[in-house]
C-alpha cells in the first residue's frame, strides 16, 4: 500500500513538473498606435482622420505543443479608434472604442527566443468615449493579427504586432480598426 501511494505522489510530482513546463501564465501591457481606414460618411460633412495612441493590457497563457510552436491565447483590455477632423470645424472629435480581445497566436520559433506570431482576434466592445456620434456601434470585431515576439529571459518578453480589423465598427460608417501593438510582458 506504501508503494502505490508513493507511486502515486511521484506520478502527480512528476505531472505537475512536466505541465509547469508545458504551460506558462503571465502578464502583459503595451501601446496602441490605432486608426480607422475606411470610408465614414456623416451627413455629407468632410473630414480628415488621424490616429491616436492608446493601450493594452492582459493576461496570456503560453501552451508549447512542439519544440519550436506553440499557442498563447490571451485575454485583453484594449482601447482603439482615431481623431475626426473636419474641415468646416475648428473642433477634432475623438472616436475612442474599448474591447475586451481574445487574441489566439500560433506561435512559431525561428530562433530559441524569436517568434513570428499569426492568428485571429474576437473583440467585444465594452465602452465608447466618442464625440463623433456613429449609430449603431457594433459590439463585436474580428481581427488577423501578425507580428514578432522577443523572449528577453525564459521570463520577460517583448512584442510588436499588427491587428488589421475585418469587420466595420459601426454598421453607418465603412470604417475598420487597424492596430500596431508594442507589447512587454511577464510569464510566471
Amino acid at each position: 500500500m506504501k508503494k502505490i501511494i508513493l507511486a502515486a505522489v511521484l506520478f502527480i510530482a512528476t505531472s505537475a513538473t512536466i505541465q509547469a513546463q508545458l504551460v506558462q501564465f503571465g502578464v502583459k501591457a503595451g501601446v496602441n498606435f490605432a486608426s480607422q481606414p475606411g470610408d465614414a460618411s456623416l451627413q455629407g460633412v468632410a473630414f480628415d482622420k488621424d490616429g491616436i495612441t492608446s493601450y493594452h493590457v492582459g493576461v496570456v497563457a503560453e501552451v508549447k505543443l512542439l519544440e519550436k510552436f506553440s499557442i498563447q491565447p490571451e485575454l485583453l483590455y484594449s482601447t482603439q479608434g482615431a481623431t475626426y477632423k473636419f474641415k468646416d470645424a475648428q473642433q477634432d472629435f475623438k472616436n475612442e472604442l474599448a474591447y475586451l480581445s481574445v487574441p489566439v497566436m500560433a506561435k512559431i520559433y525561428m530562433t530559441k527566443s524569436l517568434s513570428l506570431e499569426v492568428g485571429p482576434q474576437a473583440s467585444f466592445l465594452v465602452s465608447q468615449k466618442n464625440d463623433v456620434r456613429f449609430n449603431d456601434a457594433n459590439t463585436f470585431d474580428f481581427a488577423l493579427n501578425a507580428g514578432l515576439g522577443l523572449k528577453i529571459t525564459k521570463s520577460i518578453f517583448v512584442q510588436g504586432r499588427y491587428s488589421l480589423g475585418l469587420t466595420d465598427v459601426s454598421s453607418s460608417a465603412d470604417v475598420r480598426n487597424s492596430v500596431v501593438q508594442l507589447s512587454a510582458g511577464f510569464l510566471f
